[in-house]
């Protein structure tokens, strides 16, 4: 499959091969439409030599075009670090004996939830566009991160990661 940056600037999603697990579901409530029937998780992987790991999304994604971070639905009983680092490896390669939980932090809708898994990459990692989901993968500084244009969520929750980072977690 090609995964170059013109593939995944398509404004529709890739046809889907092989079953899909059940947890790769749209969910609604009062508070609005998220994907993750159990809920969603993603990795913020941290290099102090780099910066942070940000995913540019496929323009077909939701939210698609912005910067956000290698996650996605949660399988069902899945524990949240587990399930972001698979996806982060799914999506971007990101090597799970290479970092380090600094910390997590917990959006939780009452119907909904995601979790950003925090990690510190304590061997360096070239990430790698392993899935269509991905325009581009990059290390941001610390200080360019809000230069980029953010999901909405990964915007609004960056100001506390950054500070929590900035903190030594």
């Amino acid at each position: 499959m090609d995964h170059s940056p013109a593939s995944t600037q398509s404004s529709t999603p890739p046809v889907r091969m092989g079953p899909r697990d059940p947890g790769d579901a749209w969910v609604e409530g009062e508070r609005g439409r998220y994907w993750g029937r159990f809920g969603a998780a993603g990795v913020l992987a941290y290099d102090p030599a780099k910066g942070v790991l940000l995913q540019h999304r496929a323009i077909w994604s939701h939210n698609g075009g912005t910067w956000g971070l290698p996650g996605g639905a949660l399988h069902e009983g899945e524990d949240a670090v587990v399930g972001a680092l698979r996806e982060a490896y799914e999506e971007a390669a990101v090597p799970a004996e290479s970092v380090d939980v600094l910390f997590t932090s917990v959006l939780d809708l009452g119907y909904w939830s995601y979790t950003t898994v925090v990690v510190l990459a304590t061997e360096p990692f070239d990430p790698v566009i392993s899935d269509p989901e991905s325009i581009e993968l990059l290390w941001i500084p610390l200080a360019d991160v809000e230069r980029q244009e953010l999901h909405p969520g990964f915007a609004a929750a960056w100001p506390a990661l950054r500070e929590r980072l900035a903190a030594g977690a």
